[in-house]
């Protein structure tokens, strides 16, 4: 049903040029924002705010009264899940979240929220933005290993030459597998087919992707996995995704394999994986992603010498915000007009 107006409120730090951004787009949009309330952003994507951030009490009930006059909300606060909870129970005209995080449906899953709060509440969000970083890094995982970064950096410290040459690695004719085919697999696949690379993917449903040859369903992994080259992961962790890269998968990968993660640290067996890493079958990992996050300091992972491990920042650039906020205009003209919104969360599976 079509809508004259919106009201938004932002519990997430959004700079003024952002938000005059999104009303400009959409005229309809009353947009607040109380600038006093909100942590000051640390860096591009800092949804969550600088920890140091503190309010008062009277500050407090002024932002919960904010909070809770909203129709829309833009983001949570604190990117907090037990904050999302708070915010739905306490305002009944609450109609839609837009979550900061493109695997935002953890957040809501997180929430513990009742079915008639998800079947009132609508939940969004920023599927997409990311993917054009992430699929840089899962290049850069792929080229980490097949050029023996880890190998040139240990040579380097010791200042060593080396004792003779050594072959590096293709990625022109190599058969990579990218383990999810949304929006940072698509991009992925048309990097590395303009390096050469044969790239398949998986997928549950009947699909075609540019540049991408074969589509492997997820239930054959066990069985195909030991014909490529590379794994890079990019699916969201949920109950169906859990383990799916699994001990077993690995322990049929093909000798010396490279295996990128930028979706989540879940979907990968990490006992397994750090097994298979000193056995030597995977030959180098990349990881954006772990489980649990933050990666324990007295994790193994940390002094594997074939493993990379990014603290889940391959996400971020300088185009985050920009890029959320204008994704959010063009969902809040779909909203007013009754349109069908873009990144809806899975309230059953949860992504």
């Amino acid at each position: 049903m079509p809508k004259d107006r919106l009201r938004v409120v932002a519990a997430t730090p959004i700079a003024d040029e952002l938000v005059a951004r999104v009303v400009a787009a959409e005229p309809r949009v009353d947009f607040v924002v109380d600038q006093s309330l909100l942590p000051p952003m640390r860096h591009p994507g800092d949804h969550a705010g600088d920890p140091e951030f503190r309010r008062t009490p009277e500050q407090q009930a002024r932002f919960e009264r904010l909070v809770d006059s909203a129709q829309v909300l833009y983001g949570i606060p604190g990117e907090r899940p037990a904050e999302l909870k708070r915010s739905v129970q306490a305002n009944p005209a609450l109609e839609w979240v837009q979550l900061m995080p493109a695997g935002g449906g953890a957040q809501v899953r997180g929430a513990e929220l009742s079915s008639e709060q998800l079947e009132r509440v609508r939940f969004t969000t920023t599927a997409g933005v990311h993917a054009g970083p992430l699929s840089e890094f899962c290049v850069l995982g792929l080229l980490a290993g097949f050029k023996s970064l880890p190998r040139l950096i240990e040579h380097q410290r010791q200042h060593d030459w080396a004792d003779g040459r050594w072959i590096m690695r293709r990625v022109d004719g190599s058969r990579v597998l990218l383990v999810g085919l949304g929006g940072i697999g698509r991009l992925t696949a048309a990097k590395l087919a303009a390096l050469g690379a044969h790239v398949a993917g998986t997928s549950r449903r009947d699909v075609t992707v540019d540049g991408v040859e074969e589509v492997i369903h997820p239930d054959a992994l066990r069985e195909r996995v030991g014909d490529f080259d590379a794994l890079l992961v990019s699916l969201p962790g949920t109950a169906e995704t859990e383990h799916l890269i699994s001990a077993e998968v690995l322990a049929n990968a093909k000798p010396g394999v490279v295996i990128v993660n930028v979706g989540r640290g879940t979907v990968i067996d990490q006992d397994a994986l750090l097994e298979q890493l000193r056995a030597g079958r995977v030959g180098f990992a990349a990881l954006d992603v772990t489980t649990p996050e933050p990666l324990p300091a007295d994790s193994p992972l940390w002094d594997e010498p074939n493993v990379l491990i990014s603290p889940h920042t391959a996400a971020l650039s300088d185009l985050e915000d920009e890029l959320i906020a204008a994704l959010f205009a063009d969902n809040c003209t779909r909203y007013l007009d009754g349109r069908e919104l873009i990144n809806p969360v899975n309230t059953d599976e949860f992504y």
